[in-house]
C-alpha cells in the first residue's frame, strides 16, 4: 500500500492493549500511533468518500465526520488526496492496512492481530450452523458482539447477511436496529473507529435507499470498552480472534476466572470464559484459537470449565496457513461452541480449501480432545476416545529430559572421564533402540559436578523415551526407543537426557503393561496417527503422552507375548484400523 505523500503532522493518541484493562495487566507500556498508522487512518475519510459516492450518495454523506456518529481518534488534518490502489480497498483491507501499520513490537506485546477474510467469512459460516440459521441468507437471530474486535473484521459478515436479508424492509428501520444486533468493544481508540468506519460503509447502500429528508448520520457499532467486563447484555453469538499475552491479575480477576486457569493467566483464555459467560440461553461462542487448546495442560481447566457450560459443535484446523495467516506463529483453529446438548462435533480441515474431516462424539471435560486432523484419522480418534485407560491410568508417568544444552555448554565434551556422562540426544532415537547419531560426537559427554547435579540429571533406571520434537519432514510423529538395563550398563549405570526427549518410566509399583510392550505399542502406526488426533504440531508435550489412550488390562496382557506382525495387526484393530497390513 502507498502512503500519501503529503500527509500533514498529526497528533497521535496513546493506543491501550488491545483487550486488556488498568485491573488486568499493566506490564507494558501504552504504545503510540507509527506515523504509518496515522497516514493510514488519515486516508480513510477519502476512502469513504469513493464508497459514498459510489452507492449514490453525495455532499456531506461523502464526508465521514457527518455521515457516521462517531469521533475520530486523533486530529487528522487535512485530507490527503487518495491513491488509487486505495479506492479499490475491501472494507477487510482498510482493517488491515491499519493492523498491519502499527510497529511490529506493538502487534507482539499487545497480542494484536489482523483476521484475515477467508478466516472470518469460515467463522461466520460455522456461527450460522451453529445458530440453525439454515437459509442462505438470514436476519440475526440477536445480538452478535465481538469483545476484542480490532478493526472489525469477525462483524464485517455477520452485518453484511443481515443487510442482505433485511432488504425489503424499511431501511431506517434497519439502520436502527443495527446497534442492538452487531456489537464491537475494543480498548484501542483507533482501532475502534477504523472498525465504525467499515461497518458503516457496509450500511451505506441502505442509507441511499431513504429518502435524503428522513436520512440521519449512520450508527457507532463499535464502542471503546473493557472487553473483559461482565454483566453485560446477554449475546445470542459471541465471535472473537481474541489477543494472546499472559497478564498479571487482580485478586478479583483471579477469583472471577479462577475455574479457567492454570498457572499464568493468558489473555485468550479469559476471553474465551468471559465470552460463554455473557451468552443467552440458546448463545454460540465461536473463536479462533491455537491448536493447544484443544490438547495442552495449561488450557485443561478451561476446556473443563467451556464444556460444563457448552458443547464443541464445530472445529476447523488450519491446515495450511501460507496467505492467509502468516503473521501467527501459532497452529490455529476454529471452533464453534454452543449451549445445545450437541452430541457431535463436525470436524474440518481449511486449506486451499474446506475438507469435511470427520463428525464424531463432542469432546467433554479437561482431558486432551481426541480430534483427527485428516479423514484417515476419523476411525483412530472415534476408537481411542472410548478406550478405558490412558498411559497415566496404566502405571506410567512422563517427564521432559533436564539436560537444556545451552545452559551447560561449558560441560559438554566429546570423550568420557572422570564426573562424565553420556547425553542421550532426541536424534539417538529411533528404530525401538538407542543409538549414538554421529551428528552429536562432539557433544556426547556432559561433566556432573555434585552429588545434587547427579541426582537432578542421570537416569539410572530402564525406561521408555520418545522425541518431544520431530521435523515437519519425518515420517513419524512418535519416534520411540527403550533404554535398557545393557543400554545403562555400558554407559557407567546412568546416562543424561536431553530435554528434546520426553522420559516414561513407572508411576508406582504396578503397571499394566511391561516397559517392553510400552515401546512397542508406540511404535505401531496406529498410535502414531493417535498421537496426531491429540497433537496438531511436530511437538509431544509430556502431558499429551500421558493423555495416550489404551486398551483393558486382559487385552494389554494378551499383546505381551504377541509377534511383531500379530501385535501390530491387534493394535490396529482395537484403534479402529482393521485390515491395516502390518509395517
Amino acid at each position: 500500500m502507498s502512503i500519501p505523500a503529503n500527509i500533514t503532522q498529526l497528533l497521535a493518541r496513546p493506543l491501550g492493549p488491545r483487550g486488556s484493562r488498568a485491573m488486568v495487566g499493566s506490564a507494558d507500556p501504552a504504545a503510540e500511533l507509527t506515523p504509518v498508522a496515522a497516514a493510514v487512518l488519515a486516508a480513510i475519510p477519502a476512502w469513504w468518500s469513493v464508497r459514498a459516492t459510489r452507492a449514490g450518495l453525495a455532499d456531506e454523506w461523502t464526508d465521514v465526520h457527518f455521515a457516521v456518529d462517531v469521533t475520530p481518534p486523533l486530529v487528522l488534518g487535512e485530507t490527503p488526496p487518495l491513491e488509487p490502489d486505495w479506492a479499490l480497498l475491501t472494507a477487510e483491507q482498510v482493517g488491515a492496512a491499519y493492523v498491519e501499520s502499527l510497529a511490529s513490537e506493538t502487534r507482539a506485546r499487545h497480542g494484536r492481530h489482523y483476521t484475515p477474510h477467508e478466516l472470518a467469512g469460515e467463522l461466520w459460516s460455522m456461527t450460522k450452523v451453529a445458530l440453525g440459521m439454515k437459509q442462505p441468507v438470514m436476519q440475526l437471530p440477536g445480538l452478535v458482539r465481538d469483545p476484542a474486535c480490532g478493526a472489525g473484521a469477525l462483524l464485517l459478515p455477520a452485518l453484511r447477511e443481515h443487510l442482505a436479508a433485511s432488504a425489503a424492509i424499511d431501511p431506517r428501520l434497519v439502520l436502527n436496529r443495527l446497534p442492538s444486533l452487531i456489537e464491537g468493544i475494543d480498548s484501542d481508540p483507533a482501532a475502534v473507529w477504523v472498525a465504525n468506519v467499515v461497518l458503516a460503509a457496509e450500511m451505506l447502500p441502505t442509507l441511499a435507499r431513504i429518502s435524503e429528508a428522513h436520512r440521519r448520520p449512520l450508527p457507532a457499532l463499535a464502542h471503546v470498552g473493557d472487553g473483559l467486563a461482565p454483566d453485560r447484555v446477554p449475546a445470542r453469538a459471541v465471535l472473537m480472534n481474541p489477543p494472546y499475552g499472559r497478564v498479571r491479575l487482580s485478586d478479583a480477576d483471579r477469583a472471577r476466572f479462577a475455574k479457567s486457569l492454570y498457572g499464568h493467566a493468558n489473555l485468550y483464555g479469559m476471553f474465551m470464559a468471559a465470552g460463554a459467560e455473557s451468552l443467552d440461553s440458546d448463545g454460540v461462542l465461536s473463536a479462533l484459537v491455537p491448536t493447544s487448546f484443544t490438547a495442552g495442560r495449561y488450557f485443561e481447566p478451561l476446556r473443563a470449565h467451556l464444556t460444563s457450560q457448552l458443547r464443541l459443535e464445530s472445529l476447523a484446523f488450519v491446515a495450511d496457513r501460507s496467505g492467509v495467516f502468516t503473521s501467527v506463529l501459532q497452529e490455529t483453529c476454529l471452533a464453534t461452541l454452543t449451549r445445545r446438548r450437541v452430541r457431535k462435533v463436525t470436524v474440518r480441515a481449511i486449506g486451499s480449501a474446506v475438507e469435511d474431516v470427520a463428525t464424531i462424539a463432542s469432546p467433554t471435560g479437561g482431558n486432551p480432545w481426541i480430534l483427527p486432523r485428516r479423514s484417515d484419522l476419523a476411525p483412530v480418534a472415534a476408537a481411542a476416545a472410548i478406550l478405558p485407560n490412558t498411559l497415566s491410568s496404566a502405571g506410567w508417568k512422563v517427564s521432559t529430559g533436564p539436560l537444556v544444552w545451552n545452559r551447560r555448554k561449558d560441560d559438554l565434551f566429546a570423550r568420557p572421564a572422570n564426573g562424565r556422562h553420556q547425553i542421550v540426544w532426541a536424534a539417538d532415537i529411533d528404530g525401538g533402540s538407542v543409538h549414538r547419531d554421529a551428528s552429536r560426537a562432539a557433544t556426547r559427554y556432559l561433566a556432573l559436578h555434585s552429588e545434587r547435579d547427579r541426582h537432578v540429571m542421570l537416569t539410572t533406571t530402564p525406561v521408555v523415551l520418545v522425541q518431544r520434537t520431530t521435523a515437519p519432514e519425518q515420517q513419524r510423529r512418535l519416534v520411540v526407543a527403550e533404554l535398557t538395563e545393557d543400554d545403562l550398563a555400558r554407559s557407567s549405570g546412568g546416562v543424561v537426557v536431553e530435554n528434546h526427549v520426553n522420559i516414561i518410566k513407572p508411576a508406582g509399583d504396578e503397571q499394566l503393561l511391561s516397559r517392553r510392550l510400552l515401546t512397542r505399542i508406540l511404535s505401531t502406526d496406529a498410535l502414531d496417527k493417535l498421537v496426531r488426533c491429540i497433537s496438531g504440531s511436530v511437538a509431544l508435550s509430556a502431558y499429551e503422552l500421558e493423555s495416550i489412550t489404551l486398551p483393558d488390562a486382559q487385552t494389554l496382557k494378551a499383546w505381551e507375548s504377541l509377534p511383531r506382525e500379530e501385535l501390530e495387526r491387534a493394535v490396529a484393530r482395537t484403534y479402529g484400523l482393521p485390515g491395516q497390513p502390518a509395517r
